[in-house]
């Protein structure tokens, strides 16, 4: 086990302390690929053979430097690759350190739905549920052209290889991305579907405008749902194009909203992440002759006057108690 999944447990919008943990994390090694807004991958393998210490016993070190500088405790996951030491972080909670050993890989996997692997998503898990391959362990055990036939060639090759244990990820270096976030939190607990879209909408609406008033656009947008019980649910979604037009951020998050399928979910409160920032004009922008969104584009430029000569709140629709 050399690979360590670390997700440190921070207050919401406490993301600010995210970079001093990174530092903490490559006191013992320097390869260590950020995770925002809470988790990083660190690759051991150096730091192993320099202390002397197991992957295991350096988490456990890692874990009481994290609670004596800052005060955060985490979530450890440990394996033989990264997307191993994902999937046992899923198992991990704060104080106890979930480890894949190398020799026990298929029967850790075996009996594990396939969405427990990173990338694949519910569209992926239903068609090969109605086949009967609802777990790791049968999707290895699957004839190789079954599954291409049934996902396509690529992902059915990488799907089988990584429900055998086959690890070809490696930690990649990397700073925090820079992002923009904002919060929509209700005074009570809300039940209505219709108020949680308003708040994505209000969230959108001051995203977008935030991107536009710095030059920048977006290429993936994250949701985190918090719920009454303090739970929380994030999903991200790349965006089709970088972009900073509030229709499109908008769009995605009512997409990543309903595929949450949350019905009477009592919800505390959304957040929205812009992340992966770049100069808007150094992206790319698909060309259209859809009069509709040319008209939005020009009320964005009229609200975005408007805010800046009346203040940033002046045309942000529904604004939630915080």
């Amino acid at each position: 086990m050399t690979i360590l999944c670390v997700r440190f447990q921070l207050p919401p919008m406490y993301e600010a302390a995210l970079p001093g943990l990174l530092g903490l994390l490559e006191e013992f090694t320097p390869v260590v690929e950020a995770l925002p807004p809470d988790g990083a991958l660190a690759d051991l393998r150096g730091a192993e053979r320099y202390f002397g210490r197991d992957a295991v016993e350096l988490a456990s070190v890692i874990r009481v430097r994290a609670l004596a500088r800052y005060g955060v405790d985490c979530a450890i996951g440990a394996g033989p690759g990264p997307m191993l030491a994902r999937v046992a972080l899923r198992e991990a909670r704060p104080g106890v350190t979930r480890a894949v050993p190398a020799d026990a890989v298929a029967e850790f996997l075996a009996g594990k739905p396939v969405t427990a692997l990173p990338g694949v998503g519910a569209a992926t898990a239903r068609t090969l549920d109605e086949y009967g391959l609802d777990t790791l362990g049968r999707v290895a055990a699957a004839p190789l052209s079954t599954l291409q036939r049934l996902i396509g060639a690529r992902a059915g090759r990488e799907l089988r290889e990584k429900a055998s244990g086959v690890d070809r990820g490696r930690v990649v270096p990397n700073a925090v991305s820079r992002s923009l976030v904002t919060e929509r939190s209700f005074a009570l607990d809300e039940l209505d579907p219709g108020r949680h879209r308003r708040a994505l909408l209000s969230a959108t609406e001051e995203i977008g405008a935030r991107l536009r008033a710095v030059e920048k656009v977006c290429r993936t947008l994250t949701l985190t749902v918090r719920y009454a019980d303090r739970s929380a649910t994030t999903r991200s979604r790349a965006l089709r194009e970088p972009t900073a037009h509030s229709a499109a951020l908008t769009r995605t998050a009512y997409g990543m909203y309903e595929a949450l399928g949350l019905q009477r979910a009592r919800v505390r409160a959304l957040a929205l992440r812009a992340e992966d920032l770049t100069p808007a004009d150094r992206a790319a922008h698909q060309l259209t002759f859809d009069p509709v969104d040319e008209k939005a584009r020009r009320l964005e430029e009229t609200a975005d006057r408007a805010r800046a000569k009346f203040g940033p709140h002046a045309v942000f629709p529904g604004t939630l108690a915080a």
